[in-house]
């Protein structure tokens, strides 16, 4: 069944739902204070120089920063299909040496992420930093054109690469690789393990290092490998920064804030005794926060501090917390959210949105600092966990002597 739709029509039928969706949908009934019978005669007669779906979502956008309220998105709409070419991505970063393209960096993944995908970490690859890329399926490689446009269709299908240790054909081999389409959770798990790493050196292997990248499936996934794979450490740097938000992180909370209540002796093996509760990590912690954390990134910090689970340090974070469910969509699949739920603290004060979260210790990335490959909030971060640990460090206390229990009185000769 085919409709015949006329679009200037539609377009101010789509404004017009969006004004209302503020209206009746968000989440207090007063849009804001803002003059809303107003705000609809202000930009409504914007929509008859609307000449194409992404001029609406503009205007719809400003009419919803009326609102002044995050998580107020508008997106989607009745755009045209257009089939991208993909370009396949090997993991890596290069250099120029030689008028070659050399590997500067190779990202590898972890093995035990079933779902990433590192092409240089396939077996028989064997590529290195150092190599030179001379072709690419026959094709000789040069500087001169853009490395990436060798790449172009080869997302997820075989392709034959030359490599060679030194800028010449002699003594090269050719390599089968599989590229990938998008290379971001290699880098990110690259920069997570690096993390990891180096606070390890820095705290001498007493603390450990827990990404959280968001308060959804993958940040909880994130939470318990890294959290509970690392109950040997005396504390911990629970990184939240760039949090995506997600859910409300409850859950995490609960696990940081255990403390140890008492033990269950073991005559076997090494003698360590079974912790109640078993699981956690009971030492000093500190969160890192920033800017780009938003929404389950602002409540996850909010909570830790009002739990007093430790300190905070970095800088503000977004200021994002308000509920995004049930906003219907347009009539051509468009979107614009007006948040439903706003959160309020146990005082009956409305909080955390529009303001965000402040660290205890503030701490910027200079970014001459970044560039130079220095993390100076993580850093500091350790820095005060190890101050912490002076006072909060918990050391498993020994076995104490065998009880007497046998009561029976000695007999008499």
């Amino acid at each position: 069944m085919k409709v015949k739709v006329n679009p200037m029509q539609e377009w101010k039928q789509i404004f017009r739902e969006g004004w209302r969706y503020q209206r009746d949908f968000l989440y207090v009934n007063n849009t804001h204070g803002a003059p809303w019978n107003e705000v609809y005669a202000w930009y409504s007669p914007w929509i008859d120089h609307v000449r194409h779906r992404t001029d609406l979502n503009y205007v719809v956008d400003i009419l919803g920063g009326e609102i002044a309220v995050g998580h107020s998105y508008t997106s989607g709409g009745d755009f045209p299909v257009i089939e991208n070419v993909s370009v396949g991505l090997l993991g890596a970063d290069y250099e120029v040496d030689n008028n070659y393209y050399r590997f500067k960096k190779t990202y590898l993944g972890e093995n035990w992420n079933p779902d990433l995908k590192a092409p240089l970490r396939e077996p028989g690859v064997n590529i290195l930093a150092g190599d030179y890329l001379l072709e690419v399926n026959g094709q000789a490689v040069n500087n001169s054109t853009n490395l990436y446009k060798y790449f172009e269709a080869t997302a997820n299908r075989q392709l034959k690469v030359r490599v060679n240790s030194k800028p010449t054909l002699e003594g090269s081999r050719m390599v089968t690789v599989v590229p990938v389409e998008n290379e971001t959770q290699l880098r990110m798990m690259d920069w997570v393990e690096g993390n990891r790493r180096k606070v390890e050196e820095l705290s001498k292997g007493q603390l450990a290092y827990v990404y959280i990248p968001n308060t959804g499936n993958p940040g909880y996934t994130y939470f318990n490998r890294y959290y509970f794979a690392q109950q040997d450490k005396k504390g911990a740097i629970i990184d939240e920064r760039n949090n995506g938000g997600g859910s409300a992180a409850d859950y995490m909370v609960d696990i940081m804030a255990r403390e140890l209540h008492g033990y269950f002796n073991s005559n076997a093996s090494d003698h360590r005794p079974f912790l109640t509760p078993n699981a956690g990590i009971f030492g000093p912690k500190v969160m890192l926060i920033n800017e780009r954390a938003g929404s389950g990134g602002d409540l996850l910090p909010y909570l830790f501090n009002k739990m007093k689970i430790g300190l905070l340090v970095g800088t503000k974070t977004w200021g994002g917390l308000v509920g995004t469910w049930d906003t219907p969509p347009f009539v051509d699949g468009g979107r614009m959210v007006a948040p439903r739920g706003g959160f309020y603290d146990v005082n009956g004060e409305w909080a955390v949105e529009g303001v965000g979260i402040s660290p205890d210790i503030e701490v910027q990335q200079n970014p001459a600092d970044v560039i130079k490959g220095r993390d100076p909030q993580l850093d500091r971060a350790v820095e005060e966990a190890l101050k912490l640990m002076k006072t909060q460090a918990v050391e498993i206390k020994p076995e104490p002597p065998a009880p007497v229990k046998y009561k029976r009185p000695a007999k008499k000769n």
